[in-house]
């Protein structure tokens, strides 16, 4: 079997069988490591956990309480929050929902717009749907088959970002459950470290900013590696609005 070789951040090299994942790399670097990574960083490049090393590579391990790691469980936050929605709203449509600045955000197309109590519902049901530790799974397909899955499950503003998209080029979903998405990813292993999160505020936006468009409802959230990170910034938020009201 032909073997690949790892170049680790401090230069020094392993040799592995060709197609072992990234994961399986960092268990034998140490039970530690590999469970706290998260996600890899092949080429500089950033890729799920589970990747497989097909060639000679360099790769970093990113962990949760990085950087690139709070971003990554920021994103895959919105993704429980959208699965969440999808599971108490059946009809309403999932648009876009990107991390930001130590938040997250996910527009839906819904009849009504969320109530207070629609938000703590949602919330208990990404709570119940994290502790089910549901695995995060990345699937490559071509265009045409992706709006064609789109168009099944009637997810149209789906359909129409694909439809954008060089038919040349390979597109990829990642599926929890019965939740399907479409996103670049990474995204984390499974929904089980998905822990210290609050949904903020809702609001209206036009979908893709044009006020042309369709009013579509925005959730907030934030989420963090920590329950005292989480409570730190929760504290902040309030502490900022509170001077804002003064002023």
């Amino acid at each position: 079997m032909n073997s690949v070789t790892v170049t680790l951040p401090d230069k020094s090299t392993k040799k592995f069988s060709s197609g072992v994942s990234s994961y399986e790399i960092a268990t034998q670097i140490g039970a530690r490591l590999a469970q706290d990574s998260i996600a890899v960083k092949v080429n500089c490049e950033l890729y799920d956990i589970n990747t497989k090393i097909t060639e000679d590579s360099e790769i970093e391990f990113v962990t949760i309480n990085s950087v690139e790691g709070h971003k990554i469980l920021l994103h895959s936050t919105a993704h429980l929050m959208a699965q969440a929605v999808k599971i108490l709203f059946p009809k309403a449509k999932v648009t876009i929902g990107p991390s930001i600045d130590n938040r997250f955000y996910y527009d839906f197309d819904v009849e009504v717009p969320f109530t207070e109590k629609d938000i703590d519902d949602i919330e208990d049901k990404m709570r119940e749907l994290a502790s089910q530790k549901q695995e995060i799974t990345r699937c490559v397909m071509s265009r045409d088959e992706a709006i064609d899955l789109f168009n099944k499950i009637d997810e149209s503003y789906k359909v129409d970002i694909i439809s954008e998209i060089d038919p040349k080029e390979k597109i990829t979903v990642y599926t929890q459950n019965s939740f399907i998405d479409l996103c670049k990813g990474p995204h984390l292993p499974n929904t089980g470290m998905i822990k210290y999160f609050k949904l903020l505020e809702s609001s209206s936006a036009y979908w893709r900013g044009d006020e042309k468009n369709k009013v579509l409802q925005r959730i907030y959230g934030t989420a963090f590696s920590s329950k005292k990170e989480l409570k730190s910034y929760l504290f902040l938020m309030k502490k900022e609005k509170k001077g804002t009201i003064e002023n």
